[in-house]
């Protein structure tokens, strides 16, 4: 009888993927970026253990917003004191912070728990299209959207 197949951590093979989101919609290119992470993509996927790789994502400010999400949906923030609500619009994040926003909607997309935080130390986002990982020899990947 054949039994499930579990990773261990120690057999988990790492890869690098470089990911330019240069006209891509912001909640496709997440979702998939995320699903690389979590390792998702792999065969030997296993729900409990970090099996995913490592991505670079590139061109962050260059990212689209489809829609009148620009203007309509809002990033809240709070300060843990009364009355420290804070409400900015999507685009004005794009604008200002355009790292910030991406690492956002990726992280709201991996579990919340300490497995979810492992999994998004490997994630590295950078607003133009330079970004210092040339040496771990990362491989274009195309996302969709």
């Amino acid at each position: 009888m054949k039994t499930t197949y579990l990773a261990k951590p120690s057999e988990v093979q790492r890869k690098w993927y470089v990911v330019d989101a240069e006209g891509k919609a912001l909640g496709r290119l997440a979702a998939q970026v995320a699903a690389i992470l979590r390792g998702k993509h792999k065969p030997t996927f296993t729900p409990s253990v970090d099996t995913g790789d490592h991505v670079v994502v590139i061109n962050a400010d260059k990212v689209r917003l489809t829609g009148r999400k620009a203007t309509q949906e809002m990033v809240y923030s709070h300060s843990q004191y009364p009355g420290g609500l804070k409400a900015v619009p999507i685009g004005e994040m794009l604008a200002k912070q355009p790292v910030k926003l991406v690492e956002r909607a990726v992280r709201g997309m991996l579990p919340h728990n300490r497995l979810g935080r492992a999994m998004f130390k490997k994630l590295k986002v950078y607003a133009g299209p330079d970004h210092p990982h040339a040496a771990q020899g990362p491989e274009p990947l195309e996302v969709n959207g």
